[in-house]
């Protein structure tokens, strides 16, 4: 089984030493995605903008690798606050639809770039 390296360029690159995605077999394996622009590199103010973004993000990369969201099947979400978990749990049920991926959300001290939260998945071809 050969490893490939997901690289989208509507997604933003990776800030470290570290790839946007890896399909190893036929499972595709993302890093977290910040809230982060990817024309710009800019980080909005608001849980709202950043949770949005960081899906845009995912969508790009699971684009890039010929996947969709429903092939999602596993889900982590660091949150900065958890009190903002309600929120994000509004906008995450939108992008995800009918499709419920398995999923842990979790509160963490500090996120890369002052980030308010970062979104992993795991997706499967299978």
């Amino acid at each position: 089984m050969s490893n490939r390296i997901i690289q989208s360029k509507n997604a933003p690159a990776a800030i470290g030493p570290y790839s946007q995605a890896i399909m190893a077999g036929g499972l595709l394996y993302t890093s977290g995605q910040l809230g982060l622009a990817p024309e710009t590199g800019a980080l909005p103010e608001s849980i709202e903008e950043q949770t949005k973004q960081s899906l845009k993000n995912i969508q790009a990369i699971l684009e890039e690798a010929g996947l969709q969201k429903t092939d999602v099947i596993k889900t982590v979400v660091f949150l900065k606050n958890m009190s903002d978990f309600a929120v994000v749990n509004g906008i995450y049920a939108e992008f995800f639809g009918d499709h419920k991926p398995a999923r842990s959300c979790v509160e963490a001290a500090q996120l890369p770039k002052g980030g308010l939260i970062e979104i992993e998945v795991v997706a499967s071809r299978l």
